[in-house]
C-alpha cells in the first residue's frame, strides 16, 4: 500500500492514441444493459404513495381501496415494515415514513402490482390523513433558539464507521470550522477589510438516466439488487445495515450506470422495494420518471457564503474569514463525508497567512441536499473568486494581478495548514494571461474575467484482479460500476502498457459474484484514475512477479490480486489547479449576457484516456455554465416549481461558446504513470469567471446564481 505511486514516467505510446471505449460497442448498438433494461419472469412493479406537504403528522392511512384493485400484490407502510432509515453516512431518511413527513415527495406507502400502471392507480387511490405542522423553509428560520426540531431522535440514528460530530443546534446536519494562524492579528495587519455576501441556488445533476432499481429474493435468501448506485460495494453495506440482514447475503448486480455527476451514491427506491419483493416472493422493479427524480433525489445544497478579507493596499491578503450556510434539506442521508457537509474540505489557490472557515449545512423541509460534482467548491469557488475581484477593483488592481501576488507557491499551506505539492497555480495565471490576451482593448460592452481554482485528487482503497490466460491474454476483474467516465477503458489502458501488451490482448470483466469481485470504493471524489488505477498496477506487479518465477501459463491461468489505498492526510499531496478565462458581452437594454469566448487553462499531468479527458473537462465546462447562467431549482413553500427538462434549462450544444483547452501536463500527479484527475477539477471556477466577465463589461456585480438578465438589469440600476 502507498500514498503516492511512483513519481512520473516516460509517456507510454499507448497514450498518445485516441481510446476506443470498452464499453462503446454495447452502447451504441443498444445492447448495453441499464437497470431499466431488465425484465425478470414474474416481475412485479412498484409506485409510491408521497407527502403532499412539507412537514407533517401521518394522522392515519387507510390502503383497502388499493388493495381491492385487481393485480395488486402488497400495499405496505411504514408501521406495517418498521423503522428502517438509510443514508451514505448518517441513516436519517426512512424507507418508509412512519410518523412524520420531512419534505414534499417524502414516501408513505408503497406498492406492488403487475403493472406500473396499476401500481400508480393504486398508490393514487391511498388515502392519507396528515396534520399540517410547521415548515421550515430556510435554515435562518430552522436555526431559530425556538425551532421545531425536525430529527427528535437523531441522536439514535445510525452513523457509519465513527460516531457523529458534536452539532451547534439540533436542526444542524453537519458544522465544521477550519483554523490557520491567528486570524484577529492578520486583521490587525490588514490596511482595508472587504466584506460581501453570495448566494447559489439548488441543482440538479441533470444525468441522463434517471433513477431505477429491480430487487429480488433467490431461494437461498440471497438478495440481490440492480441499481443506479456507482459504489456497489458501499450500497451493499448501507442497505444490510438499513434492513438488518447480514451483508453477504446481499449482492449487487452489475449494469451500466447512465449518468451520475454524484447523485447516485446514494440509493433511495432499492429500501421499499426489498420490502414489497419479501412480502410478495416475486422481484420488483421501479423506474423514475423525469419528475419523481427531480422532486425527490438529492440535489446540489443551496448556499449562502459571507467572506471577510483583510489585504494590504498593493491587495497582499493578510487573514480570511469565511462562513457558509449550506441548506442540506430534510435528510442527510446522501453525504458520504463524516463531516455531514458537501464534500470535503475546500481549497483554495491564494496562500493565506490566516484564515477561519466556519461551514453548516441545516436541516429544512425541502428536497435533499447530497453530493454533486465537485459538492461545496461551486458555492464556496463562486464567492470567493468574485470576492478576490471586486477587491481587485476597489484597489485599482489588475484582477489577474491580483491572484499572482497571492497565489501559492513553493511550501504554503492551505487552511489547515497543510503544504501543497508541486503547486502549479503561477503557471496557470501565466498560461491564461496569454492565451486570453489578457489586458488587450475589447470591443464595446464585453469584458473579460477570470475564475480559479484548485481541488484535491481523491484518495480510498481498491483492488483489481488479473488473470494471465493460456492465449497470452489478460483478463481484469473489478468491482468498479461504468457510469461513464470511462473507468473501464482506463484500466485496459493501464493494463496494456505495463504490460506492453496489445489493446486487444488486455479484456475487463465485470464480475457479479461479490464474495469474489474485487473490491472498489465506487466513483466520486476525483479518485478512480488514482486508486482503481493504483491497484491494476500492483496486481501488474504481482503479474510480473509471478510470471519471472513461474514462466506464462501455458495449461491454466494465473490470477492475482492488486490492492493500492491512498488517504487524506496531513502531508503535502499533489493537487489539481484549474482557471478560466471568460469572454462576455453584456446587453445593457435587457441584462441579456452572451459568453463570447472561453479559455481552460488545467494542471492534469499525464493524459491516460485522450477522448474522455477532454469530454470530462468540456463536460465539466458545460456543467458550471448552467450553473452560471440558466439553471436554478425553484422552491416555493417547499415545492420545486420547476421539476421537469421543460421548466429546468441545462445547457445546449447551441448554448456552448468557443472554448479553448490547455493542459499542464509536466507536473506529476499521484496516479499511473503521473496522472492527475479531470472529472471535477473545472467545473466551480466557471461561473466567477463570468460573473467577473460581466463586472468587467459594463459594472453590473451579481452575486447571487444563476446570472440572469433579471438580475444583470438589476445590478445595472444601483
Amino acid at each position: 500500500m502507498s500514498t503516492i505511486l511512483e513519481t512520473r514516467r516516460v509517456h507510454p505510446k499507448l497514450f498518445d492514441r485516441d481510446e476506443l471505449r470498452v464499453d462503446g460497442r454495447e452502447k451504441v448498438s443498444g445492447q448495453a444493459m441499464y437497470a431499466a433494461d431488465f425484465e425478470l419472469p414474474g416481475m412485479l412493479h412498484a409506485a409510491f404513495a408521497t407527502s403532499p406537504f412539507a412537514h407533517a403528522r401521518i394522522v392515519a392511512i387507510d390502503v383497502e381501496r388499493a388493495k381491492a384493485i385487481p393485480g395488486v400484490h402488497a400495499v405496505l407502510t411504514g408501521r406495517d415494515i418498521g423503522e428502517h432509515r438509510f443514508g451514505r453516512r448518517f441513516f436519517d431518511r426512512p424507507a418508509l415514513c412512519v410518523d412524520r413527513v420531512l419534505f414534499i415527495g417524502d414516501s408513505v406507502a408503497a406498492v406492488a402490482a403487475e403493472t406500473r400502471e396499476i401500481a400508480e392507480a393504486a398508490a393514487a387511490a391511498i388515502d392519507v390523513e396528515y396534520e399540517e405542522l410547521p415548515a421550515l423553509l430556510e435554515p435562518d428560520g430552522a436555526l431559530a433558539p425556538d425551532a421545531p426540531i425536525l430529527h427528535e431522535a437523531a441522536a439514535g440514528y445510525y452513523f457509519h464507521a465513527g460516531k457523529r460530530a458534536p452539532v451547534p443546534h439540533p436542526n444542524v446536519q453537519g458544522h465544521r470550522v477550519m483554523l490557520k494562524g491567528n486570524v484577529e492579528e492578520g486583521f490587525a495587519r490588514a490596511e482595508r477589510v472587504f466584506e460581501h455576501t453570495f448566494t447559489t441556488p439548488r441543482y440538479h445533476g441533470g444525468y441522463l438516466e434517471p433513477r431505477a432499481t429491480v430487487v429480488w429474493i433467490d431461494a437461498q435468501g440471497i438478495i440481490h439488487l440492480i441499481a443506479t448506485n456507482k459504489a456497489p460495494f458501499a450500497l451493499r453495506e448501507q442497505f444490510a445495515i438499513c434492513v438488518g440482514v447480514p451483508v453477504d447475503s446481499v449482492r449487487i448486480e452489475p449494469a451500466y450506470i447512465g449518468g451520475d455527476f454524484g447523485g447516485k451514491g446514494l440509493s433511495v427506491d432499492e429500501y421499499p422495494c426489498y420490502f414489497l419483493a419479501r412480502a410478495t416472493n416475486r422481484p420488483v422493479k421501479y423506474v423514475r420518471t423525469y419528475l419523481e427524480d427531480m422532486r425527490s433525489s438529492t440535489v446540489r445544497h443551496a448556499s449562502r457564503t459571507t467572506v471577510r478579507t483583510g489585504v494590504t493596499k498593493d491587495g497582499r491578503i493578510t487573514a480570511m474569514d469565511a462562513k457558509i450556510v449550506f441548506d442540506g434539506g430534510a435528510y442527510a442521508a446522501g453525504k458520504p463525508a463524516p463531516t455531514l457537509l458537501p464534500g470535503l474540505d475546500p481549497k483554495l489557490p491564494y496562500d493565506i497567512p490566516a484564515g477561519r472557515l466556519e461551514r453548516t449545512s441545516v436541516y429544512t423541509n425541502t428536497v435533499p441536499g447530497g453530493h454533486m460534482r465537485a459538492p461545496g467548491d461551486v458555492q464556496f469557488i463562486f464567492a470567493v473568486e468574485s470576492h478576490i475581484d471586486m477587491i481587485a477593483r476597489e484597489l485599482g488592481i489588475d484582477p489577474l494581478e491580483m491572484r499572482v501576488r497571492n497565489a501559492v507557491s513553493g511550501d504554503a499551506s492551505d487552511f489547515e495548514d497543510v503544504p501543497y505539492l508541486e503547486p502549479s497555480a503561477h503557471e496557470m495565471l501565466e498560461s491564461m494571461r496569454s492565451a486570453s490576451n489578457w489586458g488587450t482593448a475589447l470591443p464595446k460592452g464585453c469584458g473579460r474575467g477570470i475564475g480559479f481554482g484548485v481541488r484535491h485528487i481523491g484518495g480510498g482503497k481498491a483492488e483489481v484482479t488479473l488473470r494471465a490466460l493460456p492465449s497470452g491474454d489478460v483478463e481484469v476483474l473489478t468491482g468498479a460500476a461504468e457510469q461513464g467516465m470511462g473507468i473501464l477503458t482506463l484500466l485496459q489502458r493501464v493494463v496494456a502498457a505495463d504490460l506492453n501488451l496489445d489493446l486487444e490482448r488486455v479484456r475487463v470483466v465485470r464480475e457479479a459474484a461479490m464474495t469474489q469481485t474485487p473490491f472498489d470504493p465506487g466513483a466520486g471524489g476525483s479518485r478512480q484514475t488514482h486508486v482503481t488505477g493504483g491497484a491494476a498496477l500492483d496486481a501488474v506487479r504481482r503479474l510480473k512477479e509471478r510470471v519471472a518465477a513461474d514462466g506464462w501459463p501455458k495449461t491454466e491461468s494465473i490470477e492475482v490480486r492488486g490492492m493500492f489505498e491512498a488517504a487524506h492526510g496531513h502531508e503535502a499531496a499533489p493537487h489539481g489547479f484549474c482557471g478560466f478565462v471568460a469572454e462576455v458581452f453584456v446587453d445593457v437594454e435587457t441584462g441579456v449576457v452572451r459568453v463570447r469566448d472561453v479559455v481552460c487553462v488545467s494542471d492534469v499531468g499525464t493524459i491516460l484516456n485522450p477522448v474522455s479527458h477532454r469530454g470530462q473537462l468540456a463536460g465539466g465546462f458545460v456543467m458550471g455554465l448552467g450553473h452560471a447562467l440558466t439553471e436554478e431549482l425553484r422552491v416555493t413553500e417547499g415545492r420545486i416549481e420547476n421539476p421537469s427538462l421543460a421548466d429546468y434549462k441545462l445547457p445546449t450544444q447551441m448554448d456552448v461558446p468557443p472554448l479553448r483547452f490547455i493542459n499542464i501536463d509536466h507536473v506529476s500527479g499521484p496516479g499511473p504513470f503521473g496522472a492527475k484527475m479531470a472529472g471535477e477539477i473545472n467545473t466551480a471556477a466557471v461561473a466567477p469567471a463570468i460573473a467577473n466577465a460581466i463586472a468587467d463589461a459594463c459594472g453590473a456585480r451579481v452575486t447571487a446564481l444563476p446570472l440572469t438578465a433579471e438580475r444583470v438589469l438589476a445590478a445595472l440600476r444601483l
